[in-house]
């Protein structure tokens, strides 16, 4: 009698824990085509972007939930909606622009139009020419409408979900998230500009190193040479109770550290810290406590697809889309608030080039994934170590830790069911 085939999504884990995570998840094509159903087309809340983008009715912006293309758009009495990309008739994408408003939208291949709730509301030559062809006796367009997302914002951010079994958003995100959410979107938003990066890895290695604070003063150069984060810094780790969603958190020292003081960075040797360097433009490193509690340093997560950021009063949004087993889009969302006065408008626009695919933060993020892609051939079997900080994934006051990845992977195999 011949046995089962065995699921390779099942087998693929080597044991229970968190610490060991197999290399084939980042280039298995299977696993990605049981992400996009099981993950971004389950139960999860995906960001799409914020409110401000769409304030008026008719208002659209066209986004992806995953890697599937989607529409948002604002109703006529002031709602959000959204749902599929993609025309019901023959799959042609329905919106080809990035935002715009539209009263209906049509199909261009065909003429088949849509509401904003995305029903069917018209199709071109449905009862025929001169009495001839059309469509059957029995077509009916409410039996063909688009995919609808279920839709709920949060302090201006946009979240989208496939599944109507997905839990309420702030049930989802949890009492600590929302608090960090709200503490960075307080009061109504404008965009202050778009990057899109194309970054030539798994997504799941972007969102790996977002939620790693050990990497950031040995990798980046400009973190640690002009002070803006050191793990010695007074700060933390918030894992929620999913671990699926994390903040980590630091405030600038009071005084600059002097030489000699840091001995555990002295004592590593790192590239990333030099005291001969300097800034022609030290307003670059300047500041204000605009949220009255220090932080200087805030970066969140939320599972599957978001990233919060403010480095000093550099504010943005990230949207992670997958674009396949080996390629990731990163949409930058640099935003302030309303009420800004000029010269933090200002600052917040000569911070924007700590981050980006070019910034003097965040470049190496754009590469160091790619070098993981890269070295995955002949990995067969074989697993990274994720064991700074012990084995569990929980909140921790130390940042010199890797919780808020294992974190990751306690949501992820939950949802994949691996």
């Amino acid at each position: 009698m011949s046995q089962a085939p065995i699921n390779p999504a099942t087998a693929l884990w080597p044991n229970d824990g968190l610490t060991r995570v197999p290399y084939a998840l980042y280039d298995d094509q299977e696993i990605y085509d049981r992400e996009r159903q099981r993950l971004f087309m389950g139960p999860t809340w995906n960001v799409l972007g914020l409110e401000c983008e769409i304030p008026n009715p008719g208002d659209y912006k066209t986004t992806f939930l995953g890697d599937v293309p989607v529409v948002l758009v604002r109703g006529k009495d002031g709602s959000l909606k959204g749902f599929e990309n993609r025309c019901a008739h023959r799959g042609a994408l329905l919106c080809l622009e990035r935002f715009g408003n539209a009263k209906a939208f049509t199909c261009i291949y065909h003429a088949w139009s849509y509401d904003h709730d995305g029903n069917l509301t018209g199709v071109a030559f449905q009862n025929g020419v001169k009495g001839e062809g059309g469509m059957p006796d029995d077509f009916r367009r409410e039996d063909h409408g688009l995919r609808r997302l279920k839709v709920a914002a949060l302090a201006g951010l946009v979240f989208g979900s496939f599944d109507a079994r997905v839990p309420p958003l702030e049930e989802y995100l949890g009492p600590e998230i929302v608090q960090r959410i709200r503490r960075v979107l307080p009061r109504p938003v404008k965009v202050l500009g778009y990057y899109t990066q194309t970054l030539r890895n798994n997504w799941k290695l972007y969102f790996e190193n977002v939620k790693d604070p050990y990497h950031a003063s040995i990798l980046h150069l400009f973190f640690t040479t002009f002070r803006v984060n050191r793990l010695s810094q007074t700060g933390g780790i918030i894992v929620d109770d999913s671990g699926g969603h994390h903040v980590s958190y630091s405030k600038l020292d009071d005084q600059p550290e002097q030489k000699g003081d840091d001995r555990d960075y002295e004592a590593a040797i790192l590239r990333a810290d030099h005291d001969d360097f300097g800034l022609k433009e030290p307003a670059l490193l300047g500041g204000r406590d605009e949220f009255g509690d220090g932080i200087t340093l805030q970066i969140l997560t939320v599972f599957p697809n978001l990233v919060l950021q403010q480095v000093r009063n550099n504010l943005v949004m990230r949207q992670i889309v997958p674009r396949g087993v080996d390629q990731t889009d990163l949409v930058w969302i640099n935003y302030g608030f309303e009420d800004d006065d000029e010269d933090l408008a200002d600052l917040r626009l000569l911070q924007s080039n700590f981050i980006g695919p070019a910034g003097y933060i965040s470049m190496e993020d754009g590469a160091v994934g790619d070098f993981i892609q890269r070295a995955l051939p002949g990995t067969v079997g074989d697993t990274s170590i994720v064991m700074m900080g012990g084995d569990e994934a929980a909140s921790s006051a130390s940042r010199a830790t890797e919780t808020s990845i294992r974190g990751f992977w306690k949501a992820y195999r939950k949802v994949m069911n691996i």
